[in-house]
């Protein structure tokens, strides 16, 4: 066994097989459990093998299953092992537009796909304990400076305490759209699996980009995108 750390977004593992949240679970080189296993934000009972994850239950399924397939494959098993996990994908639903979501934000105001029409939006969604989030979320709040009105950015935090909430965006720029996110608007954005994960759209609410994680070039190959949408 050896740990390989890898930044999120840009594994090359992740990537072959389709991967875009976490965790997945690959064993010699297989994926046998993919996030949509151990079920999405904000689900109660969840549709995966493993949700919800929070269940003992749930937790002595995989181990059970896990040690099985570690067996199998140092008995020279993997032909069994590729084909129980066959059906087992990373595959993650899409969205195409900007889901028609509605949202108080922590001013008590609301955020919604209506109010930002005719502008390039960028949603991220983040949490407290995400250390990568942090310097993405300065960063939308330099590109918000740099293009002013022509753009709005709406950050929606999950999975984290209000008062940590509050007490972070403290160190960020107030002109972001601040807001935490319930279930129900992270399975309008098409399930949300991992932080960060970021949304761009363009002026006619069309998806422009997304971005899973917060890979090296993230800055660099959304500023193109939203540079030649400001155009």
């Amino acid at each position: 066994m050896h740990f390989v750390s890898e930044n999120f977004g840009a594994s090359k593992l992740a990537e072959q097989f389709g991967v875009k949240g976490y965790p997945a679970v690959f064993v010699d080189g297989v994926l046998v459990a993919s996030p949509r296993e151990f079920g999405y934000f904000g689900e109660v009972e969840g549709s995966g093998r493993y949700a919800p994850w929070r269940s003992e239950a749930s937790q002595a399924k995989f181990r059970a299953d896990l040690t099985r397939m570690i067996d199998l494959i140092l008995a020279g098993r993997k032909d069994v092992v590729a084909r129980e996990s066959a059906g087992v994908t990373g595959d993650v639903r899409e969205i195409e537009r900007i889901p028609d979501f509605r949202i108080t934000d922590l001013t008590g105001g609301t955020v919604s796909a209506e109010r930002l029409k005719g502008r390039a939006v960028l949603v991220e969604f983040w949490a407290t304990w995400c250390i990568p989030c942090r310097s993405t979320l300065k960063w939308l709040g330099d590109l918000k400076q740099k293009y002013g009105d022509g753009i709005e950015v709406v950050a929606l935090a999950v999975e984290s305490p209000e008062d940590q909430i509050r007490s972070t965006v403290k160190s960020f720029s107030p002109d972001l759209h601040w807001a935490i996110a319930d279930a129900g608007v992270a399975r309008a954005f098409g399930d949300i699996t991992a932080v960060p994960t970021l949304f761009l759209f363009d002026r006619d609410g069309r998806k422009a980009r997304i971005v899973y994680g917060a890979p090296p070039e993230l800055h660099d190959s959304v500023g193109k995108v939203l540079d030649e949408l400001m155009r």
